[in-house]
């Protein structure tokens, strides 16, 4: 007799995740990770937390509340602390959703989001893109119900880059009701220049509500650590998502790295300023291969493949050693989402692509 799971197993998707961890000299461009390794100090401090390793991490992530607190001026009983943010959002349906509730994204978008529903047997309503690859945050308003918990809306978008200025956002959060909260996963907003990245915590004082969601993994260069954060409107988010995980989400040497990294905002403006001078050079040559692009906020880019087989465009960007993102596998087929790397690596990608499309 085979071993019987719950139904929850079927309907859970398979993560898209991408290849390439057991190659060398690849460009990997493929999961929006940094180019760059840790900043100065964090290795230090990452050394230092192993040298304790037999005991467990704070499971109160005191520490690194603090020091984030100390970075927004914000309340450390209202940020939350997770391994990467993708363990908040699961907390968060885990927290907020059942079956009979609801929750509303746009498609295509992040691909953790489909697993908020399936794991808890709530309804998830997917709001189609608008024509420029943003979110059509009106159709979205349209869909709230009172069966409606959970709303996400990821700005910048994974996976198309584009992002709304924090006007619309203002717009957006005036017309939910209060008793549906509003998750906005900013796990790229040090990327945008339509706002300061900052801005948006002015909106957590008068939207009780609201959620911003926010990550080391990227800008940072700690995606091997997993840590992620959450800036919350009402303390009771952050208890919630702690509630239904086991103790010790976060490891010790995460949490020391990411305190180190927060000290280094000089070392983070720089990064932050090469990543979008690569990103608008390398969204010129695509266009210049004659693809279309959206306008990317964030560390990575949306584009066509023009009319050539997405498979066999990857498979020869792969003979190549150039690794890029599936449009099939994130939500559009005859598109891919490629990371921006180093000046040398986009170079490497666009001389590649050019004998492909």
């Amino acid at each position: 007799m085979a071993i019987e799971f719950t139904d929850k197993i079927r309907r859970l998707p398979v993560y898209p995740t991408a290849g390439g961890y057991a190659l060398d000299g690849f460009a990997m461009l493929a999961s929006n990770e940094a180019p760059f390794g840790p900043m100065p100090g964090v290795v230090e401090a990452a050394a230092g937390a192993v040298a304790t390793a037999n005991r467990y991490p704070d499971p109160s992530n005191m520490r690194l509340r603090r020091a984030l607190a100390a970075r927004y001026d914000y309340d450390p009983m209202k940020i939350a602390i997770g391994a990467g943010s993708c363990d908040i959002l699961l907390s968060a349906a885990e927290a907020l959703l059942e079956p009979g509730a609801e929750v509303v994204y746009a498609w295509p978008s992040f691909s953790v989001y489909p697993h908020m529903a399936a794991a808890t047997g709530a309804t998830a309503i997917r709001v189609p893109l608008d024509a420029e690859h943003r979110h059509d945050l009106d159709a979205m308003l349209a869909e709230i119900t009172a069966a409606t918990r959970l709303v996400i809306v990821c700005n910048p978008n994974n996976p198309t880059g584009t992002a709304h200025p924090l006007a619309a956002v203002e717009r957006f959060m005036a017309e939910v009701p209060r008793h549906v909260c509003v998750i906005l996963d900013e796990a790229y907003c040090e990327f945008s220049t339509l706002d300061d990245p900052d801005a948006s915590l002015a909106l957590l004082k008068r939207h009780a509500n609201l959620v911003l969601l926010r990550t080391f993994s990227k800008v940072y260069g700690l995606a091997g650590l997993r840590v992620g954060y959450a800036l919350c409107g009402d303390e009771r988010f952050r208890v919630a998502v702690e509630q239904v995980r086991q103790p010790f989400f976060c490891n010790s040497v995460a949490q020391a790295a990411a305190e180190a990294a927060l000290l280094r905002q000089d070392e983070l403006t720089r990064r932050i300023e090469e990543t979008v001078a690569n990103r608008l050079a390398l969204e010129e040559g695509l266009r210049e291969l004659g693809l279309d692009v959206a306008e990317s906020q964030s560390n990575f880019i949306w584009h066509s493949l023009g009319d050539g087989d997405e498979q066999e465009i990857l498979a020869g960007l792969r003979d190549r050693k150039v690794l890029i993102r599936s449009g099939r596998a994130l939500g559009r087929e005859g598109w891919a989402r490629t990371t921006v790397g180093t000046s040398a690596e986009n170079r490497r990608f666009l001389d590649a692509l050019r004998e492909l499309v």
